[in-house]
């Protein structure tokens, strides 16, 4: 079984990274079509996502998977924001929110291995 898992988790980083590293190109060979426009910020926070579930499923670090996405994404969602101009009424909002959670769980991870659980 934690063969499985593992394979699994690495099966799902992977994809994630080339999500982020070239969006269109997965989209080609998943869709049979170019991702454009606003599908490629969408497909990152994706790839994000992927690549933080991989991290939460690799055996013993749910939290470091869930600290791995909401630092990722904090990052992502502002660089998108702040460099591409990009901005609906619920960005910084969720910018903000993510700031918070990824404080809280890194506050948690630290305490997880300071405690050595």
């Amino acid at each position: 079984m934690k063969g499985v898992l593992a394979f699994a988790a690495v099966s799902e980083a992977a994809t994630g990274l080339a999500l982020l590293v070239d969006p269109s190109l997965v989209g080609q060979l998943l869709l049979g079509t170019e991702l454009t426009g606003v599908a490629i910020p969408v497909a990152r926070v994706a790839g994000i996502a992927l690549f933080a579930l991989g991290v939460a499923c690799w055996p013993g670090t749910p939290l470091t998977g869930m600290l791995t996405y909401s630092a990722a994404v904090t990052l992502y969602l502002a660089y998108v924001g702040f460099a591409d101009g990009l901005s609906g009424p619920l960005l910084w909002p969720a910018v903000g929110l993510h700031v918070i959670l990824t404080a809280l769980l890194a506050r948690a991870w630290t305490s997880d291995k300071g405690t050595g659980t």
